[in-house]
C-alpha cells in the first residue's frame, strides 16, 4: 500500500496529515501580512544536518519577532521528527513555520492580540538549482531592475517570507535565460539570491557579504570548511566590480549544499566549469554533510 505522505506531510495541531491537506486561516496575518517566520533543515540519507543550528536560528528568529506559539524546542523536534518519520522520506527538505496567527478580538489591528501557532512540513529534497543545470554549469544575472530590501527595513536574519524583491529579480534573469538572481543593495554591493548566500574567490581569498544577508546555516558551514582548508577569509563589503573579477564564484543553500557559478551577467569563470578551490570546498561539504559529527540520525519504524 503507498504511503499517503510520501509527496509530503505536514505537523498541525498535533496531527501528521498529507501536504495537500495542510492549511491556514485565510485572515491569518502570517498570509495577509507576511508576519511569520520559519527555517528549513535539510534531511539526507535519513538523517538531520545541523538540527540544532536551525533550531537555534528558528527560536531566535521567533524571539526577534516576539512570536510565541507555546510550544518549546523539545516539542518542535519532535513534531518534525514524528512527521519525516511517517513521511517515510530518507531525503527530505523539512520547514518549522511560526505564524503570528488570527485576532482574537474582531478588527484589532494589534498584534498582541494574534494567536501565535507552529506547523511543519515537509516534501522530497529541493534542489535551489537543478543538479542537471548545475552539470553543465549554472549561471546568475545581478539585478538591475530592483535592489534588496534594506537590512534595516526587514532584517534578512530572521529568515521570512518577504520575497518580492527576489521575485521581481527572478523574472529579470528568467527573462534573459540565466538560472538564477543575484541581488544587490543600494551602494552596488553583492547580497544575497533567492534562497542562497554568495562566495568569490581570488588568489586564495575567500569574500562574502557582511549585511543583508540571511546567516545561513550552509553559509556558516563554508565558512567553517574554508578556515579548515587554510584559506583567508573576508566577510564584509561585496562590490559588484570585485565580485565581476573573482577566480570563482559559488553559492551556498540547504537545497543543494555548495554550487557553482560558471556564468554572472556576461562573465565566465575558471573557463566555464567548477573551479579547484570551490570543488575543494564542494567535495568537503559533502563528506560533512555525510558525516555522524553534523547528522541526527531518524529512527524510522
Amino acid at each position: 500500500m503507498a504511503n499517503q505522505f510520501s509527496l509530503g506531510a505536514a505537523w498541525m495541531k498535533g496531527r501528521i496529515i498529507p501536504i495537500s491537506e495542510a492549511s491556514i486561516p485565510i485572515n491569518d496575518w502570517g498570509l495577509v501580512h507576511s508576519d511569520i517566520t520559519y527555517d528549513v533543515v535539510p534531511v539526507w540519507n535519513g538523517s538531520f544536518f545541523r538540527i540544532d543550528d536551525y533550531l537555534d536560528r528558528f527560536e531566535a528568529s521567533m524571539a526577534a519577532l516576539r512570536l510565541d506559539p507555546k510550544i518549546n524546542r523539545k516539542q518542535i523536534k519532535g513534531a518534525i521528527t514524528a512527521m519525516v518519520i511517517a513521511s517515510e522520506l530518507r531525503e527530505s527538505y523539512v520547514a518549522m513555520v511560526c505564524s503570528r496567527g488570527t485576532p482574537q478580538v474582531a478588527g484589532s489591528r494589534d498584534p498582541r492580540d494574534c494567536l501565535n501557532h507552529f506547523y511543519a512540513w515537509c516534501v522530497p529534497y529541493v534542489h535551489v538549482i537543478k543538479p542537471d543545470i548545475v552539470k553543465i554549469g549554472a549561471s546568475a544575472l545581478i539585478a538591475t531592475g530592483v535592489k534588496r530590501i534594506p537590512y534595516d527595513s526587514v532584517n534578512p536574519i530572521i529568515k521570512n517570507y518577504h520575497w518580492g524583491d527576489f521575485t521581481q529579480g527572478l523574472f529579470e534573469a528568467k527573462d534573459n535565460n540565466y538560472e538564477t538572481v543575484i541581488l544587490t543593495d543600494q551602494n552596488e554591493n553583492i547580497t544575497e539570491g533567492p534562497g542562497f548566500n554568495v562566495f568569490c574567490i581570488k588568489n586564495g581569498l575567500l569574500v562574502t557579504a557582511d549585511h543583508g544577508v540571511l546567516e545561513g546555516i550552509s553559509r556558516k558551514t563554508v565558512l567553517e570548511i574554508a578556515a579548515s582548508l587554510g584559506l583567508n577569509i573576508q566577510i564584509r563589503d561585496l562590490p559588484v566590480s570585485e565580485f565581476l573579477e573573482a577566480d570563482e564564484v559559488f553559492i551556498s543553500t540547504s537545497g543543494g549544499g555548495v554550487i557553482p557559478l560558471v556564468k554572472v551577467n556576461n562573465t565566465i569563470f575558471a573557463n566555464g566549469t567548477c573551479g579547484p578551490v570551490t570543488d575543494k570546498i564542494y567535495r568537503t561539504y559533502w563528506d560533512w554533510f555525510k558525516s555522524p559529527k553534523y547528522q541526527t540520525r531518524i529512527e524510522y519504524k
